[in-house]
């Protein structure tokens, strides 16, 4: 991939996002005959800028009535919780949203002060009001497109159980809303704001209390606290930017808030590799200004922008790559949380490190490999079966200390915190432990890459069959399985994934760009690797240009 020069530098005033513009384009009206400008829940809900008719007004208008009238189909009848984050598209959205709701008689629950809410607050409050309850239940609405740049909005719908909703509810309401768009929104309902918010369905309540009160049943922070370790932490102003400062003061912490700063434009952000700014907190690019204070921490984290994801900065390491922190996090947990299910199993997506199976391994834990997407965790996490469920893009949950569910959503404050927990009580950093992991069982070499693909040969990749791909070597080691389908629950992982002794490729078509990603891990070096990312792309373009 080609680097930007502009890469982990301050924005230049060029580059920051117009935002009275992007919100005026937010009335434009899409064609639903352009495939760019219908409705699509990818793996996180409908995202899009406003700038090329992606993500408008007519789209938060038929999604909201599809949600509708897919509650009022399946007799959700508890309230919907519904929180935002702090992208410039995200307010618009949430006003679009509570309007649709207010006509169709949905009862909402809002946050107290309008207060931006992350998605693993919306998460821990659906479970922990649907908890003993088979009727009525809750679910949720979270405004928010991640990590990605300041011009683009995101709406997701979380199901009954608290995590991302299946595919075939996805499915469902995308059809819905598409056809919705397609009849020019005559089905939809919608009445005013002003009218919206004084209707008796509209509720508070105070989400962010109901989740600090409550992170003491997820992470030990006795031990963080009588520990006395100096923490820092960069919110990358997203959604839980009032979060730490009453997460410090309720539990004594040693914590300093470095930017409690709130910008549309994301202007205080050092630019990600290509040049585009983006909160992601496991890219070094985005994460110069924490990185560079890591001496003054002993550890220090930062999360996306509606808080699901995690950045783990250490002094003995600087920034952990995802899959190390996240290794190193499932052999503390599973070694520091008795309560836990004997057979509670680690769980990772079918691109994350090897790391994770040999972690397991050692352990003596069953490990469940599942395709890309958190949604495969959520019910292992809601039963207990997994205690924990890691993705190689900083996004991972695991059980509250006795067992029981915490969030079926990622969270990365919980996340971030563990970091904290664990040099509390091994005296060590993740980062430490990750290299007595590494002395254990070799060093990891992990990349990703692209290639060009037309929309016919990403659709052939989504469908290649392990019969198709002729190579018998991988970078002069034997094939030992080709994958076209997740061996930890037989899902279909929407591309192929090629195993040999101390190497790996994964190849996926991206969902919004005309290209396939490689992912690739080596235990036996960079030149490896490389040979490792070569071969794959020459073995997937014989197999999507036959």
């Amino acid at each position: 991939m080609k680097i930007s020069p502009l890469a982990g530098k301050p924005p230049p005033t060029s580059i920051l996002v117009d935002v009275p513009k992007l919100l005026a384009a937010y009335s434009k009206i899409p064609d639903p005959t352009r495939p760019e400008e219908r409705v699509v829940f990818g793996t996180s809900g409908h995202r899009g800028s406003s700038l090329k008719k992606g993500f408008n007004e007519w789209h938060i208008l038929a999604i909201t009535q599809a949600i509708c009238e897919w509650r009022k189909a399946n007799r959700i009848e508890g309230p919907l919780l519904m929180g935002m984050d702090t992208h410039a598209l995200s307010k618009p959205a949430f006003t679009t949203a509570l309007e649709v709701l207010g006509a169709n008689g949905v009862n909402v629950m809002l946050a107290e002060h309008d207060e931006y809410t992350p998605t693993p607050v919306i998460s821990h409050a659906i479970l922990c009001y649907n908890r003993g309850r088979d009727r009525g239940l809750a679910d949720g609405i979270v405004i928010t497109p991640s990590h990605n740049p300041p011009d683009i909005g995101g709406f997701k719908y979380n199901a009954s159980n608290g995590g991302p909703a299946d595919v075939h509810i996805t499915n469902w309401i995308e059809a819905r809303a598409n056809a919705l768009i397609e009849e020019k929104l005559k089905a939809v309902k919608r009445i005013s704001l002003a009218k919206a918010l004084q209707a008796p369905t509209i509720q508070r309540y105070n989400y962010l209390k109901a989740y600090v009160e409550d992170l003491g049943s997820v992470i030990d922070m006795d031990a963080i606290r009588n520990a006395k370790i100096h923490l820092g932490v960069d919110p990358l102003g997203g959604a839980g930017v009032h979060y730490w400062e009453p997460i410090a003061k309720r539990y004594g912490l040693d914590l300093t808030v470095v930017n409690l700063e709130v910008d549309p434009t994301f202007y205080f952000m050092t630019v990600d590799w290509d040049g585009q700014i983006r909160m992601d907190p496991s890219s070094h690019y985005a994460m110069q200004r924490l990185i560079g204070l890591k001496d003054q921490f002993r550890v220090a984290f930062a999360c996306d922008t509606d808080h699901d994801r995690h950045g783990i900065v250490t002094k003995t390491s600087g920034l952990l790559p995802p899959n190390h922190y996240l290794s190193a996090a499932v052999l503390y947990l599973f070694q520091h949380r008795p309560a836990w299910n004997r057979n509670a199993a680690v769980g990772k997506t079918v691109v994350s490190s090897q790391m994770f199976d040999r972690v397991a391994k050692k352990l003596g834990r069953k490990l469940v490999e599942v395709p890309v997407g958190f949604k495969w965790f959520v019910d292992g996490l809601l039963d207990g079966s997994l205690g924990f469920g890691g993705e190689e893009s900083a996004g991972a949950g695991f059980l509250r200390r006795d067992g029981t569910v915490w969030t079926t959503d990622k969270d990365g404050i919980a996340a971030a915190l563990l970091s904290a927990e664990i040099t509390a009580r091994m005296g060590r950093d993740p980062g430490e432990l990750y290299r007595d992991l590494t002395d254990e069982f070799g060093e990891s070499f992990y990349d990703l890459d692209e290639a060009a693909a037309t929309a016919e040969q990403k659709e052939r990749l989504k469908k290649l069959s392990p019969s198709q791909v002729q190579s018998k070597e991988l970078a002069g080691e034997k094939i030992e399985a080709i994958l076209t389908n997740a061996p930890g629950n037989g899902a279909p992982i929407g591309g192929l994934k090629v195993i040999s002794q101390n190497g790996w490729f994964a190849a996926r078509p991206s969902g919004t760009e005309d290209i396939y990603k490689i992912y690739a891990e080596s235990f036996l070096g960079k030149e490896h690797l490389s040979r490792i990312l070569e071969e794959a792309q020459s073995i997937v373009d014989k197999g999507i240009k036959c």
